[in-house]
């Protein structure tokens, strides 16, 4: 249970680059030594992100076959729509209203 809260900690991680980069450009308007260290987090972050972009699901799927996904799923919607009026107009049961 704790490995798939990780995982999903992982996958909500932000992966802004902005904070890293301002870092950064302070460091070298101060002159600091400290722009090695800056470079080294900027980078790790970049490696990070390239980890989560290709642990993506679908991510080794082509535009067209995540469109053929995207087709069938609709139509399953849709399929799955027409049978829920046609059952609901068959007035079997009562369904309750929210209030």
């Amino acid at each position: 249970m704790a490995a798939a809260q990780t995982v999903q900690e992982k996958e909500t991680e932000d992966c802004s680059l902005l904070p890293l980069v301002h870092d950064i450009i302070k460091c070298m308007d101060k002159d600091s030594q400290d722009v090695h260290q800056e470079l080294a987090k900027l980078k790790t972050k970049i490696q990070e992100a390239r980890e989560l972009i290709s642990n993506m699901p679908g991510i080794d799927s082509s535009p067209v076959e995540q469109q053929q996904q995207l087709d069938t799923l609709r139509e399953q919607v849709r399929t799955k729509n027409q049978l829920l009026q046609k059952y609901k107009s068959l007035c079997m049961f009562e369904v309750p209203k929210a209030s």
